[in-house]
């Protein structure tokens, strides 16, 4: 069977821990249309967990009353993921480098690096509300006969 080559979905949701869940179920859902690999979807669900809870963390500061906007697109086997808040907006660039030395022990820090690691392109800008805007793009391994077969066996 092929795989739908157009998807996409939009999310907005309030600043709740909880609802990293809905993005994630809505991710994994998009990602059994388009037959992704299990290594793909893992990656990409480990990112959009860290976005959107940067997202309610630091950006909207857990206000419940704040929205987080979650955009997907699938198409042509890339994957393109769009987080935003309704914060004061951060330079990314100011982020500590958490594999420094001074930083390693550090409880927190390494969700923008974690991010950059697992996607093939990470862009900050400054949201249309006010806040920002982080677009991560994944490209998808091509599936085989095998991991099809694979994964039905699971």
């Amino acid at each position: 069977m092929s795989a739908p080559q157009d998807l996409q979905a939009h999310l907005i949701l309030s600043s709740r821990f909880e609802n990293i869940e809905v993005a994630e179920r809505t991710l994994l859902d998009l990602c059994a249309q388009a037959e992704c690999g299990g290594e793909d979807e893992y990656w990409l669900v480990t990112a959009l967990r860290e976005a959107v809870a940067n997202a309610i963390r630091h950006g909207n500061h857990q206000d419940p009353s704040r929205r987080v906007w979650v955009d997907f697109a699938i198409r042509d086997r890339t994957v393109t993921m769009r987080v935003e808040d309704e914060g004061n907006g951060f330079d990314p660039g100011a982020v500590p480098d958490p594999t420094s030395p001074e930083n390693l022990l550090r409880p927190s820090g390494r969700g923008i690096f974690y991010i950059r690691q697992f996607m093939s392109q990470v862009d900050f800008s400054r949201a249309p509300h006010g806040g920002t805007s982080l677009t991560m793009v994944r490209q998808l391994r091509a599936t085989t006969g095998r991991d099809r077969h694979e994964k039905s066996d699971s």
